[in-house]
């Protein structure tokens, strides 16, 4: 059979977009070496920072680049062994304003770092979280900082452990933030804020002003976060001597969609309750719209109470009291540790305090 030749010579065919010719052309390490007058051993020392070269051949091996117009290759200085001087942001929904602050103060300390920050999404899904991390552990950042409740399922766990063990091996860190370390002698810097005290300092307040039938909005089984918010709740009850009714605890997420419609729910069923306590100050947002449809009044008919005091609790109508979380603290105390860590050895779990503040919608007439 005669040979068809003719898609082989015509690049257009064979699949060649424009600009590979130059793309092919570009310099590299050898380039650099040859230009500079250095070994091409000595261009990667430069590059990776690793190893102390002289200033004088470093200055002309940053002259022959400059030169040459060598882009560095990302993927070739992983293989090297150096990290690639960013920080990774890996996050739920950078959406929701609790993760926007806390990615505020992970940017901030980043920048003063002198690293660069790349924020990374996982929309909720665990499986998402981990193949975030081993891409940033191929990538070599200098830290990948996982924000967020952590699932309690030992499969994950596990697998989160091997990727700090990993990610150790190759000069980074995984930083956790707002969640429990995953164990004894596992490499990762731990920044939380305290969840359980938080929440029963919240259910206190409810209770010393009265209320006995509290309801609690938001409850997600198998994530750590709301597991220490439930604890706090039962917890206060029980130091106040209050039976607390199952029934009046709801299963969901923390969305306003979801407040609203499990405020409904719940005035739907006739349960008899006098305080909400929502999961999170925009599950609060939303039980406050279905308290309003249904002509309740909120102090006055039903007390409203939220966790994370975002700038949205300020801006409701009653204003929200709710559970105060130092947001950008978190951010920027991960990045500090995970960078500093082998100076600050000592400090790779923080916990951070949390409070209560008081505004309106738990206020009752004449307090």
């Amino acid at each position: 059979m005669p040979r068809n030749t003719g898609a082989a010579s015509s690049g257009k065919a064979a699949g060649r977009k424009p600009g590979n010719e130059e793309r092919r052309d570009a310099s590299t390490v050898r380039d650099v070496a040859a230009r500079a007058g250095v070994s091409a051993s000595t261009v990667s020392r430069v590059l990776g920072g690793t190893y102390p070269v002289a200033a004088a051949t470093r200055a002309k091996v940053l002259r022959a680049m400059r030169e040459l117009d060598y882009v560095v290759n990302a993927h070739a200085r992983a293989l090297g062994g150096a990290t690639n001087k960013t920080v990774a942001f890996v996050v739920d929904d950078v959406t929701g304003p609790f993760y926007a602050h806390i990615a505020r103060g992970v940017e901030e300390q980043a920048a003063a770092e002198g690293r660069l920050c790349l924020l990374c999404t996982t929309h909720g899904d665990p499986q998402r979280v981990l193949a975030v991390v081993e891409a940033m552990r191929e990538q070599r950042a200098d830290a990948v900082i996982v924000v967020g409740g952590a699932w309690e399922d030992k499969a994950y766990q596990d697998r989160m452990t091997y990727f700090a063990q990993a990610l150790d091996r190759v000069g980074s860190r995984l930083a956790l933030v707002g969640r429990p370390p995953l164990g004894p002698g596992v490499p990762a810097t731990v920044v939380e804020y305290d969840n359980e005290v938080g929440a029963f300092a919240m259910t206190t307040h409810l209770l010393s002003q009265g209320h006995r039938r509290i309801a609690y909005l938001a409850r997600i089984n198998g994530l750590s976060t709301s597991s220490q918010r439930i604890s706090g709740f039962l917890r206060a009850h029980e130091s106040l001597g209050v039976e607390h009714d199952p029934a009046l605890i709801l299963e969901g997420n923390y969305s306003r969609a979801y407040g609203y419609q499990a405020a409904r729910q719940l005035l739907a069923s006739g349960a008899e309750f006098t305080a909400i306590f929502a999961g999170t100050d925009m599950v609060a947002a939303g039980a406050l719209q279905a308290l309003r449809e249904s002509g309740l009044r909120v102090p006055e008919d039903v007390a409203l109470a939220g966790f994370d005091d975002i700038p949205l609790a300020v801006d409701l109508y009653p204003s929200l009291t709710t559970v105060s979380v130092p947001h950008e603290e978190l951010g920027r105390s991960a990045v500090r540790l995970a960078l500093h860590r082998d100076e600050l050895p000592e400090s790779q779990h923080l916990v951070l305090g949390t409070h209560i503040v008081v505004r309106d919608s738990t206020r009752r007439p004449g307090h």
